[in-house]
């Protein structure tokens, strides 16, 4: 995907980074660019080269210089992933959830 904006200087940028997390509100990335919290940026979609523009709710840790920013959808987009998202009441107890089934095994001593 492709970020492109204002960094914390005000300088224009456009950077190449691949997604951390994903969901039908945005995304998380690493970025070397230096971003403000609640600053606005345009995200696009490399495959389908749709672009949304996104403003930064969260600035965590620096890693190789890069730090883990959140981006947040200027309007929800579900289908700017292409991927289908759980409803928002999801939980795992829910009639359509799969559960899964655990079979014991017992270590039997060798002879």
């Amino acid at each position: 995907m492709r970020i492109s904006g204002l960094d914390a200087e005000g300088k224009q940028f456009t950077e190449e980074t691949d997604t951390l997390a994903i969901n039908a509100h945005g995304a998380l990335v690493l970025l070397s660019a230096r971003v403000t919290s609640g600053g606005k940026l345009r995200m696009r979609h490399e495959r389908t080269q749709e672009e949304q523009e996104c403003h930064v709710v969260f600035l965590g840790p620096v890693r190789n210089g890069k730090a883990e920013v959140g981006l947040e959808f200027i309007e929800s987009r579900p289908a700017f992933w292409r991927v289908a998202f759980p409803p928002e009441d999801w939980s795992p107890r829910h009639p359509e959830a799969r559960t899964a089934t655990h079979t014991q095994t017992r270590a039997t001593p060798e002879k």
